[in-house]
C-alpha cells in the first residue's frame, strides 16, 4: 500500500475522532464544573446526601426559575439594580455590555430581527454573506446612518473578527440560514464538508476558459473536392 494513502487514512481517522474528543471533552469539563458548583452550594442542606447527577439537575431547575422570573415585568427594577455596578464601573462596563448584546442577539426574538442576509454592491459581483443586527437607526448619533440604511456584521473567517457596516437597505438580500448556520459556516471559512468530489481550482477554471471552442461538423464548411488525377 502506497505510504500517500497510509498519510491520507490515518488524517482522515484524526480528523474524525479530533471534534469528537475535545466536544466529549469540553462537554465533561462542563458537566464536572457544573456539578462541583452546584454541590457546593447545597451541600449545607443536604449534608452527606448525594446522587450522581443531582448538582446537574438542581442547577438547570435554577436556571429555569430565573429565566422565569427574569422574564416577568415586575423584575425588571430588581434587575436594572442588580447590574448597576457591571453597568458604570468603567473597564467592567465595556465588557460586560458587550457580552450582554452578544448574548442577546442570539436570545429568541422575532423572525426579522435576526436575518442572514447577502450583501452585494450594485453593480459589482462580490457577495458577502453578513448578519442584520441594527434595523433603526433613530437611536443612534445624527450623520452615523441614515434612515435608509441596516447595520449588517460581515464575520471573518474563523471567528478572529468581523466589521460592522451601514448599507442601504436595498443592497442586502435575505437568505433562508439560520444565524448559527452562517456563524458555524463563517467559522469554517464556508468550507465544503464533501470532500469526494472536489470542485475544479481556479487555474483549472481559467485554462477551460482560455482553450478554444472546437468547431461542430455540422457548423463547418464542406470541403472542396480533390482535383481530378491525371490519366
Amino acid at each position: 500500500m502506497p505510504t500517500k494513502r497510509l498519510y491520507q487514512y490515518f488524517f482522515r481517522g484524526l480528523l474524525t475522532v479530533l471534534p469528537l474528543g475535545l466536544t466529549v471533552y469540553l462537554l465533561f469539563l462542563f458537566v464536572s464544573f457544573l456539578e462541583s458548583m452546584a454541590m457546593f452550594v447545597i451541600r449545607p442542606i443536604v449534608g452527606d446526601f448525594y446522587l450522581p447527577g443531582l448538582g446537574i439537575a438542581l442547577a438547570m431547575l435554577a436556571i429555569l426559575a430565573l429565566g422565569y422570573l427574569v422574564s416577568q415585568s415586575y423584575t425588571t427594577r430588581i434587575v436594572s439594580l442588580v447590574e448597576l455596578p457591571f453597568t458604570n464601573l468603567p473597564v467592567i462596563k465595556s465588557i460586560y455590555s458587550s457580552l450582554k448584546n452578544f448574548a442577546d442577539y442570539f436570545a429568541p426574538h422575532e423572525k426579522d430581527t435576526q436575518q442572514v442576509v447577502r450583501l452585494s454592491a450594485p453593480g459589482s459581483e462580490l457577495a458577502i454573506v453578513g448578519l442584520v443586527t441594527r434595523q433603526n437607526m433613530s437611536d443612534l448619533p445624527e450623520g452615523l446612518a441614515s434612515d435608509d440604511n441596516i447595520a449588517v456584521y460581515l464575520p471573518m473567517g474563523y471567528m478572529i473578527g468581523g466589521y460592522t457596516v451601514f448599507v442601504p437597505r436595498s443592497w442586502v438580500q435575505p437568505i433562508d440560514m439560520s444565524v448559527e448556520e452562517a456563524m458555524r459556516s463563517s467559522l469554517i471559512a464556508w468550507m465544503s464538508a464533501n470532500r469526494t468530489s472536489p470542485a475544479p481550482s481556479y487555474f483549472e477554471v481559467d485554462q477551460a476558459a482560455r482553450a478554444p471552442v472546437p468547431h461542430s461538423p455540422q457548423s463547418s464548411p464542406p470541403s472542396p473536392p480533390p482535383p481530378p488525377r491525371p490519366f
